[in-house]
């Protein structure tokens, strides 16, 4: 689905009383994300970068169709990023959810991506596998778990706001395991940092894929061409 080019302002309002309309948003860039350091769990603040792009995608979001509701991850950059686009958007209180969180990635948070395959190659190992129910030494989650817990918060949320558009302020893996979701398990490239993907979540428990990986707003403010955020190819 990448490339999708974004719809029209009439397309994007015309969501049905049946449907929910949910923007997911990866948070703003950090400086670990700059270092290649891997974050999972661990509340890391934006840096001033990301604040710019957390600013950017606002004032964007600001000029489109009305949103109702602004959910979060309680991680302060995932949370910070949804403040600056309610206070944009006339939204008076953004909801945190736990259940957005980054994937918990065990024994290598902290880490930079070298370091966590020379320092603890087993977790390393765990974290890269292709295997869906590999859980990270430390506490880590397998890429299940996180699947699990992610769709079912945004099955909530859409449940919730039949009709609406709401946002959805989250991380890399996240939107990974959404798009997993979304596609039937087909994959996908780089997440960058407050890009935009839409997803239109049915009544019957249809997904789709509406908008993803639109980064247009980011003309000015830059973005990481490369840089972990969620697994090995993230951007």
């Amino acid at each position: 689905m990448e490339g999708v080019l974004p719809q029209s302002e009439e397309n994007i309002n015309s969501v049905g009383l049946n449907c929910t309309e949910i923007i997911v948003i990866r948070h703003g860039e950090t400086e670990w994300n700059a270092e290649g350091r891997i974050q999972g769990h661990l509340d890391v603040e934006l840096n001033d970068i990301g604040r710019q792009q957390a600013h950017a995608v606002a004032d964007r979001l600001s000029r489109e169709p009305k949103i109702s509701v602004v959910y979060s991850s309680d991680l302060k950059r995932a949370f910070e990023t949804a403040e600056t686009i309610a206070s944009s958007c006339g939204v008076l209180e953004v909801v945190k959810d736990p259940d957005l969180r980054e994937r918990h990635l065990g024994d290598i948070q902290g880490l930079t991506v070298s370091e966590a395959s020379s320092k603890n190659p087993n977790a390393y190992k765990a974290m890269v596998s292709r295997r869906t129910d590999q859980e990270i030494p430390g506490g880590g989650e397998s890429l299940d778990q996180l699947y699990q817990r992610c769709t079912s918060s945004l099955q909530r949320i859409a449940e919730k706001h039949r009709g609406e558009r709401v946002v959805a302020v989250t991380h890399g893996g996240v939107i990974r395991a959404l798009h997993r979701r979304a596609s039937n398990g087909r994959s996908v490239g780089k997440i960058t940092n407050t890009s935009i993907n839409i997803f239109h979540l049915s009544e019957d428990d249809h997904w789709t894929i509406k908008v993803w990986g639109d980064i247009s707003h980011l003309d000015k403010a830059g973005f990481l061409k490369s840089g972990f955020g969620g697994d090995r190819n993230s951007g």
